[in-house]
C-alpha cells in the first residue's frame, strides 16, 4: 500500500511540476496579424523621417528631403534629388520575453532597419532591431534603448 501511495504522489508531483513548467507567455502568442496590418501600412505609400532623437540629440535634420519607401519584398529605398540608398527592414516577433523600452502592446514586435553603409554613415544610426511604440495609418513611432549606454532612440516616420 506504501507503494501505491508513494506512486501517486510523484504522479501527482509530476504532473503538477510538469503544469507549472508550460509556457504561458502567449501574451507574445501569435503575432501575425498584428504585424501583417503594420505591415501593410508601412508598404501604403512613402515616408518621411519627422523625428530621429539619438540618445539626447536631435538629427532630424540628417534625413531632411530623403522619401523612405518599405517594399513588400523586404526592400527599403531611401532617396532624395540627388542620393539613393537600398537596405531592407522587416518586422518580426520579438524573442526575448522582457523588455526595458518605453513601448505599449507592440512591446513584442520589433521593427527592423538595415542599411549596408559605413559606420560614418547618417544611415548607419537606422540600423536597428526598433520597438514599436505606436502606429497608424500615416504615422510610425519607434524606440531602442542601447544595451551597452543606456540611451535611447526614437524614431518617427510619417507619411509624404
Amino acid at each position: 500500500m506504501k507503494k501505491v501511495f508513494y506512486f501517486g504522489l510523484v504522479m501527482l508531483l509530476s504532473v503538477t511540476l510538469f503544469s507549472a513548467c508550460t509556457s504561458d507567455d502567449d501574451s507574445s502568442s501569435d503575432n501575425s496579424q498584428q504585424i501583417a496590418q503594420i505591415e501593410g501600412i508601412v508598404e501604403a505609400g512613402t515616408w518621411r523621417i519627422t523625428n530621429f532623437n539619438d540618445s539626447g540629440q536631435d538629427e532630424t535634420s540628417d534625413f531632411t528631403g530623403y522619401s523612405f519607401t518599405f517594399a513588400s519584398n523586404g526592400t527599403l529605398t531611401a532617396s532624395n534629388e540627388t542620393t539613393t540608398l537600398d537596405g531592407t527592414w522587416s518586422i518580426t516577433n520579438d524573442s526575448s520575453s522582457s523588455s526595458d523600452d518605453d513601448s505599449n502592446d507592440d512591446d513584442d514586435i520589433e521593427f527592423n532597419i538595415f542599411f549596408p553603409v559605413p559606420d560614418t554613415n547618417d544611415f548607419e544610426d537606422l540600423n536597428d532591431d526598433w520597438d514599436i511604440v505606436s502606429t497608424s495609418a500615416t504615422k510610425i513611432e519607434l524606440i531602442d534603448v542601447s544595451g551597452g549606454n543606456g540611451g535611447t532612440d526614437r524614431l518617427t516616420f510619417e507619411k509624404n
